[in-house]
């Protein structure tokens, strides 16, 4: 039997400690999910409920089958930025009428849902979801178009959404676009470029250039509805496919196109009767270390998040600072490579870059959880050529052509993030805990690199080290990697797809395979296993 066992002691103050630490981070999750649900807040919620609207997530909720997941991305899209947290706009995959697609709801209650550089980032992140996946898209679109003091970062990036929503349609993959209010300008593209549009009559307005614009460019007077009403769009200009007579009835018409796609997954079907892990999510919390510094046994991860506990560990004596093997998630079959203390060692590299290709001849998706502190460094290890075993890793990596799923469990530093197919290296989906932390490397660490090169300097040119200034300074930089690299900060960038509390890790995984199975998945040929 290849079942893992656990070595978790669940009544230990370490335990309990790690718990409690993990739970403070998810009680601030929460809160900060909370205002990014509240949209533009109680008073823009009544005035667009006052108009006989629904809010966004009320049109998702509808729109999908009813007691389906809807696996939300990049939720906290613009935290710590001057902008509306969730960035006016709410992305993520929901099963409609049995077909897994990407949802692009944009929240009017935000500034109109007018768009902002992190709008865009948020957008053009759940279009790439789409095409690599080969998901359907539903667009549910009520926008002012671009927030105007932002248009410098906005105009020349946002032609990349009618770029993905044209090529989505040459590879095949439908986008329908229901129309609930404004789509101005720019935005009228999207359901000019969707393969279906549907109109909510007396709502919905798409035009190049409304009334106002019209009255500066040519004089005319142009009354709204004539010059991009629903009814106008389905009787004289036939931009729009389907009449709804209200939101109800566009959603309605919406989950019908859908039905009617005869939507068929190209990848294979999980291959297992899914069976739940033989030990509780809830103990994932007592496990990760309060303390970065303090590493912890992915495989006590693993226990609790693959199908039955069942782990076959691939060259379990070799490398052990990163732990690899088989197993099933949801029925599906993966590969996962998982991070244990931390450093990657050129051992560690060699058997990753082995395992990736393994995965790669046998069309298995690999997933990679992520606690690692980089490559190691020092003399003996640059002579024993840990760059060319690093960057085999990174090249298997790169050039690996099944399905990568990340899960960021706690430190992701230097080239280590790249070696477990971090952002830059495009992983299907890449998800976060809320006590990760990532960046060139960590906060105390950078400071003292800092604080060194400036004693060095000193010397070179001869003048006193001022250590009191060196000081002040190193903690100054301490203090903002510590901000910079938490996860909240970075997932505001959209640098992954949305934080998730670890007890939800299996289920986001299983969504996310769900979904890469809906493309083709296989692995690189041309190449066979190498020894290296």
């Amino acid at each position: 039997m290849t079942v893992l066992s656990s070595r978790v002691d669940v009544g230990s103050d370490e335990f309990a400690a790690n718990r409690a630490a993990l739970l403070e981070l998810i009680g601030r999750l929460d809160e900060q999910n909370a205002l990014a649900v509240a949209g533009g807040g109680e008073k823009y919620v009544a005035r667009h409920r006052s108009r006989g609207r629904l809010p966004v997530r009320e049109r998702i909720e509808l729109l999908v089958d009813p007691g389906s997941a809807f696996l939300e991305l990049s939720a906290l899209a613009a935290y710590g930025t001057e902008f509306t947290l969730g960035a006016a706009i709410v992305t993520g995959i929901g099963v409609v009428s049995g077909v897994e697609c990407v949802v692009i709801a944009h929240d009017p209650t935000v500034r109109g849902g007018s768009m902002n550089p992190y709008t865009l980032r948020k957008n053009l992140r759940a279009l790439e979801i789409a095409r690599v996946n080969r998901l359907p898209v539903l667009y549910l679109v009520e926008s002012g178009g671009a927030d105007l003091p932002t248009q410098a970062d906005l105009f020349i990036p946002a032609g990349r959404i009618f770029h993905e929503l044209t090529a989505l349609s040459a590879d095949g993959v439908p986008s329908i676009a229901l129309v609930f209010g404004s789509s101005t300008a720019g935005g009228a593209y999207v359901p000019g470029m969707s393969d279906y549009a549907v109109l909510v009559d007396q709502q919905a307005q798409v035009f190049l250039g409304g009334p106002p614009l019209v009255k500066m460019a040519t004089g005319e007077n142009a009354d709204a509805e004539a010059l991009g009403g629903a009814s106008m769009h389905s009787r004289v200009s036939g931009l729009s496919d389907f009449f709804a007579v209200d939101e109800r009835d566009a959603i309605r018409i919406g989950r019908q196109i859908v039905s009617r796609l005869n939507w068929v997954k190209a990848g294979p079907a999980p291959s297992r009767v899914p069976r739940p892990p033989r030990y509780p999510a809830d103990e994932l919390l007592g496990i990760v270390s309060a303390d970065q510094r303090v590493p912890f046994d992915p495989r006590d991860v693993l226990a609790r998040l693959v199908d039955d506990s069942d782990f076959d560990e691939y060259k379990e004596l070799y490398g052990t600072s990163l732990v690899t093997g088989w197993a099933t998630l949801h029925g599906y079959p993966v590969g996962v490579l998982a991070n244990h203390r931390g450093v990657l060692f050129g051992e560690e590299a060699k058997k990753a870059t082995e395992f990736i290709l393994l995965a790669n001849q046998s069309n298995t998706p690999l997933i990679f959880l992520q606690n690692t502190t980089g490559y190691m460094v020092g003399t003996s290890y640059e002579q024993a050529g840990i760059i060319k075993d690093g960057a085999k890793m990174i090249n298997a990596v790169t050039n690996s052509t099944v399905p990568h799923l990340t899960v960021n469990m706690a430190a992701s530093f230097g080239a280590g993030n790249y070696g477990m197919s971090g952002r830059a290296y495009d992983p299907r989906f890449l998800f976060s805990w809320p006590n990760m932390r990532q960046a060139v490397m960590g906060a105390a660490q950078l400071a003292g690199v800092m604080s060194i090169v400036g004693k060095a300097s000193a010397a070179n040119a001869g003048r006193e080290f001022d250590a009191e200034a060196d000081e002040r300074q190193r903690q100054k930089v301490e203090r903002q990697i510590e901000s910079e690299s938490e996860a909240f900060f970075m997932s505001g960038k959209i640098y992954d797809d949305g934080i998730i509390d670890p007890r939800d890790t299996r289920d986001a995984l299983g969504i996310a395979l769900s979904a890469a199975h809906s493309a083709r998945v296989a692995g690189r040929s041309g190449f066979g296993v190498f020894r290296m």
